[in-house]
């Protein structure tokens, strides 16, 4: 066959495929290596985020010890005589008890009735 008489397609087909193959390939290589930026992106916003977890923890360890420092009955006292209340402890006839009865629960008491009614139908 004649050159001049070759289609266009079929003159440029393998360029085109070439051209195709070397796109898909460049395509790929740059998503790959996107991906890999992605996970090293990741990988340190993970490492901060555990970083600023474990200070959060020990910063509410640290605040939990200053709480139960602030409740305890020496610091009360010290903060009394800083303040000049004059609190005093109490005389034991000032000290009222209040005893509460425990009642029984709801549910304790509907069983318990319905065992004595199977019991006295038998």
């Amino acid at each position: 066959m004649n050159r001049k008489k070759q289609s266009a397609a079929s003159r440029f087909g393998p360029a085109i495929k070439a051209l195709l193959l070397c796109l898909v390939l460049c395509g790929s290589g740059l998503g790959y290596v996107w991906q890999k930026q992605q996970i090293v992106v990741l990988g340190r916003q993970i490492k901060q985020g555990e970083a600023r977890l474990e200070e959060l923890r020990r910063e509410n360890k640290q605040r939990g010890d200053v709480l139960a420092w602030l409740r305890s009955p020496q610091a009360l006292d010290v903060r009394v005589r800083e303040l000049n209340l004059g609190l005093v402890l109490p005389r034991p006839e000032q000290v009222v008890l209040v005893i509460e009865q425990m009642t029984e629960r709801p549910q304790a008491a509907q069983q318990r009735a319905e065992k004595a009614a199977l019991a006295a139908r038998r």
